[in-house]
């Protein structure tokens, strides 16, 4: 199975599985093996960059929490906490997925349930980072 390389500087050990011809990832805050989708393959670089490099316990790493949006059931992608409280709410889309202010502001709808201080929009190559200030988003590079 091809994969794309994303951006992200560090290098991570991911462990796959194949069963049959589909190919599996290890999932270290769910302790299973997910289907390797090309969103899952972003998910799990933003996992794992948070748990080695960031240093943050999987206890606070929350994978596809359940929320309601209009009478609607969605699905977040990545939310970190700490000391319970959501943080950083993470929007995964796929490589290919072109990151636009549509995408953007479907993240922000669903922070406006979780009520993060920043939010993530990335496709693994590109990555738009939030602060959430004054009742507006402030965009920033992060160092």
């Amino acid at each position: 199975m091809e994969l794309p390389k994303l951006n992200f500087q560090e290098t991570f050990d991911f462990k796959f599985k194949k069963d049959k011809d589909k190919f599996f990832i290890y999932d270290l805050v769910r302790k299973t093996y997910l289907l390797l989708t090309p969103e899952e393959w972003v998910r799990q670089h933003w996992v794992h960059y948070y748990l080695t490099v960031k240093s943050y316990s999987t206890s606070a790493l929350i994978t596809e929490k359940k929320i309601v949006l209009n009478g609607l059931t969605k699905r977040i992608d990545l939310l970190i906490t700490e000391k319970a409280q959501p943080k950083i709410l993470i929007e995964c889309k796929a490589p290919q997925i072109k990151l636009t202010e549509k995408t953007f502001e479907q993240t922000a709808r669903y922070n406006s349930i979780i009520g993060a201080s920043e939010i993530i929009l990335t496709n693994g190559l590109q990555h738009i980072n939030a602060y959430y200030e004054n009742e507006q988003y402030q965009f920033y590079k992060p160092e």
